[in-house]
């Protein structure tokens, strides 16, 4: 069985983390990664999947999200890509 050497697939511009996702004491840079590699998150069902795989090619926003140990993230990057924003989904 082999590997898949995760790329990013699009820019995320600048990022920021909103206070209440800092607290969770977490680091949000593994969970960064997957978003910026197009890996969607394990919280998020087909059909936002396929959303965001739309999006890449019409130059939308881009959601995903994930299970972390200290609780669930949303992490954005706006339609122009000029931004990326990680945040709890209350934060929303």
């Amino acid at each position: 069985m082999g590997f898949r050497l995760m790329q990013p697939r699009f820019p995320l511009g600048k990022v920021y983390a909103t206070p209440g996702a800092i607290a969770l004491g977490v680091d949000l840079t593994a969970y960064l990664r997957r978003h910026h590699c197009g890996d969607w998150g394990d919280e998020l069902c087909a059909d936002d999947k396929q959303a965001n795989e739309d999006s890449l090619v019409h130059g939308m926003r881009l959601l995903s999200r994930y299970a972390t140990p200290g609780g669930s993230i949303y992490i954005i990057t706006e339609w122009d890509r000029s931004l990326t924003t990680i945040l709890l989904p209350e934060e929303y």
